[in-house]
């Protein structure tokens, strides 16, 4: 297993020139960031080559693909909740096989890549996922971390913050929202030593992701890309306000910006002045509460998970 890192030009106009491979006309919400992100991952497949993907059950998967309907242009298979990992692997299997004997040509190029929000990844598929991971097949799983179970009715999951106001972690007069810490799961995919592992978002000009996908695409084995995708309906906040979210998370250091390359941490962005997390969670109405008289001592709590966070991802790239 190996890295492809060719140096390209990862300019955001050349980039929008390609094809799109996501075609209008999905049902996605108005400042969703599930579609952004997808398709600007998908803008990391080279003109010409073919790409399977898999999708776990979720908002991407509903509202792009309405038998007999579909908004996906290359070969598209729904999955369950649980199984996108186990999946996309066994169509990697299978191309391999077919390929051995001589059955499918020269021209016959595929890649595998999979997309599932984080209640399919970090949640119900997460044992799929790391199966695929530790045998080493050659696909992408890409997750589009929303935050909650969004498409269900706004459920928290296993990446959902603490503090976040959710439907099964209401705020109100006996609660501050939940209680548990977020998962780090780039980090959990990280420990199953694969070649490439990558966290991004939806910066301005694309850049980071971008080159991020096409290198996790043209990658030799198994790649894994956790992407931040806010979710108007779920985090409360303007729908023109998503590029401004993702910028704020990624200056209060609540999202870093890294890649784990065969092993070896690299921190992709160190703002120059970090941001207090407020600056993050006044725009988004799930944390609201936080900023009621009182609770002055909650934010403090964020505050500091995400500097121990912080912290941790220096030390581990400083190494």
């Amino acid at each position: 297993m190996g890295l492809n890192m060719e140096t390209k030009n990862y300019s955001l106009k050349t980039m929008m020139e390609k094809p799109e491979r996501l075609a209008p006309g999905h049902r996605m919400c108005a400042g969703c960031g599930a579609t952004i992100g997808v398709r600007a991952v998908l803008r990391g497949l080279h003109e010409g080559d073919h790409a399977v993907i898999g999708n776990a059950t979720g908002c991407l998967e509903v509202s792009s693909y309405m038998y007999p309907y579909s908004a996906w242009e290359d070969s598209y298979i729904h999955n369950a909740f649980e199984n996108a990992g186990a999946t996309l692997s066994g169509v990697e299997t299978a191309y391999k096989v077919l390929k051995k004997k001589g059955r499918l040509g020269e021209k016959d190029q595929f890649k595998f890549i999979t997309f599932g929000g984080d209640g399919g990844t970090y949640d119900i598929g997460f044992q799929s996922l790391s199966g695929a991971m530790e045998r080493g097949h050659d696909m992408v799983y890409v997750c589009y971390d929303n935050g909650a179970y969004m498409n269900t009715g706004i459920q928290r999951s296993s990446a959902t913050p603490m503090f976040a106001d959710t439907t099964t972690t209401p705020s109100g007069k006996v609660s501050n929202g939940k209680v548990q810490y977020r998962k780090d799961l780039s980090s959990i995919i990280a420990e199953h030593y694969v070649p490439y592992v990558a966290q991004s978002t939806l910066t301005r000009d694309f850049k980071d992701l971008h080159r991020k996908a096409e290198t996790a695409i043209y990658t030799e084995g198994p790649a894994f890309l956790n992407m931040m995708t806010p979710c108007p309906r779920g985090w409360r906040y303007e729908t023109s306000e998503i590029m401004e979210i993702c910028r704020l998370a990624v200056e209060t250091c609540y999202w870093p910006l890294f890649e784990v390359v065969e092993g070896k941490w690299i921190l992709n962005y160190e703002p120059k002045h970090k941001l207090p997390i407020e600056e993050f969670l006044k725009p988004q109405g799930r944390f609201k509460h936080l900023f009621k008289p009182g609770n002055e001592e909650l934010i403090a709590l964020f505050q500091k998970e995400v500097d121990k966070r912080w912290e941790d991802l220096q030390y581990r790239c400083a190494r």
